[in-house]
């Protein structure tokens, strides 16, 4: 464990001694404040860390992520990310953003006990695998079930976000958009799921 921990530590001076190198102020400006421009609510899995695939620098993103990419109407902690970021930080754009290969779409195809807390996280998951039985079957493997589920989570995802308070405000009152993208691992790709703009008319308001 000692020689993990020296790698990240080794690591982490080369980063700071190259960023110094090119910008000599910029952890002091740094310091002194953040407006990223987007929340990025993600999949914990640590092959997918957004600054890395998207080519971001520190302050461009806030970020959220946990098993799966789930936002889930009762967990307060994407809740409380949510309302700092829209209301506080003021982001245009709030994305969701799922990826083909995600363990959590993986067990969600099956009821396998994963663990008391695990299982009650991918319960609203594994609902979706059922409510879209007929749909799942139809695909040629578990290959492609997965990365549908993978689409149809990020979308529920969307949905809680669009009932969230200050996300229904901040979309009435600046225009602020909601997004949906899948990151495909094997070609390093993100691509476009679901979208949302502002006013009646495009879901953002449904009355559920």
């Amino acid at each position: 464990m000692t020689d993990v921990l020296d790698h990240i530590l080794t690591g982490n001076r080369h980063y700071r001694n190259q960023t110094l190198t090119h910008d000599p102020t910029f952890f002091d400006t740094l310091s002194k404040g953040q407006s990223p421009s987007v929340l990025w609510i993600g999949c914990a899995d640590s092959r997918i860390p957004e600054t890395t695939i998207c080519a971001s620098q520190p302050g461009e993103l806030f970020v959220h992520r946990n098993i799966a990419n789930c936002v889930h109407a009762g967990d307060i902690n994407a809740a409380s990310v949510v309302e700092y970021a829209v209301t506080h930080l003021k982001v245009k754009k709030v994305v969701v953003c799922g990826h083909t290969s995600c363990g959590g779409a993986v067990a969600s195809l099956g009821d396998a006990e994963l663990g008391e807390v695990l299982d009650s996280w991918l319960h609203p998951v594994r609902e979706l695998r059922r409510k879209h039985k007929s749909e799942l079957d139809a695909l040629p493997d578990d290959n492609a079930r997965a990365v549908r589920v993978a689409e149809l989570n990020v979308r529920q995802s969307i949905e809680v976000l669009r009932r969230h308070p200050a996300v229904r405000r901040a979309a009435s009152d600046r225009g602020l958009t909601v997004h949906g993208l899948i990151y495909d691992l094997g070609l390093g790709e993100l691509r476009v799921l679901e979208e949302s703009g502002k006013g009646k008319g495009n879901g953002l308001w449904s009355p559920n």
